[in-house]
């Protein structure tokens, strides 16, 4: 029995020790790579996307046909009687369009936050001046799949997300996961697309896709590590606890 435990013990040693760093480490090399500039990401509305679109003016009625929704709160104070507050969502169809009070339809799929603001900002104008367009994406998301330690979906907040953040919402990778062979799933204008990033080469910091856009998916693949423990726990160690068992049958019968 004991030959057989020590067995046991050297076999899974053999397999599972000795991980070498370059599996493991993220950015490698990272102090000697070339420094760059801050990318000043913002997210491009794209269909099916939930719009929160607020007009507000220092006249509350003056904001209120572009504000059909269901009214939040009001501020208080001011020459203007307050800034009045109010929501609406507005869902993006597949053709980039959405329906806008008094605006009519407005194109907004392919366009930033900004664009879309500027584009809200300037048609109003010819209604109301001075009009404030705050714009949110409600429904940003970005899924995290594989080998990692909570793999899901997680709601953005911020709109804004990079690889390692997703990474970590997701409780980082486990030792099995490739680091060096990550497959980024992404949808632009209805058409999905795959890429595969590598999260030891420390460039992939000033890749146009550490930042992740909405709905985004992430899936981390099993290395051979994990892949060879998966056959070996079904197959090998059950036929291991049966060899186990005849030789210690056969040492006591022998004594």
């Amino acid at each position: 029995m004991k030959n057989n435990s020590l067995f046991l013990i050297l076999f899974a040693s053999v397999l599972f020790s000795c991980v070498p760093a370059k599996d493991v480490v993220y950015f490698q090399g990272i102090d000697n790579a070339n420094s760059s500039t801050s990318v000043n990401y913002e997210p491009v509305i794209k269909a099916d996307d939930i719009l929160y679109i607020n007009v507000s003016t220092l006249d509350p009625k003056a904001a209120e046909p572009f504000n059909l929704g269901n009214t939040e709160g009001q501020g208080t104070g001011g020459a203007g009687g307050g800034v009045q507050l109010q929501r609406l969502t507005y869902l993006v169809k597949n053709d980039g369009t959405i329906q806008f009070p008094v605006l009519g339809t407005l194109k907004v799929g392919g366009l930033t936050k900004a664009e879309v603001t500027h584009l809200v900002s300037s048609r109003i104008s010819e209604f109301v001046k001075d009009a404030v367009i705050n714009i949110r994406i409600m429904n940003f998301k970005i899924s995290v799949l594989g080998e990692v330690n909570s793999p899901g979906s997680f709601v953005i907040t911020n709109e804004r997300i990079t690889i390692p953040e997703a990474l970590a919402l997701a409780g980082d990778m486990t030792l099995f996961g490739k680091r060096e062979n990550i497959l980024l799933i992404r949808e632009v204008q209805g058409v999905k697309s795959t890429l595969r990033l590598d999260m030891t080469n420390p460039e992939i910091i000033n890749s146009p896709y550490y930042y992740l856009t909405q709905n985004d998916v992430l899936y981390i693949e099993p290395n051979k590590r994990k892949i060879n423990s998966t056959a070996i726990g079904p197959n090998i160690l059950a036929g291991i606890s049966i060899l186990g068992f005849a030789i210690t049958t056969v040492l006591l019968l022998t004594k």
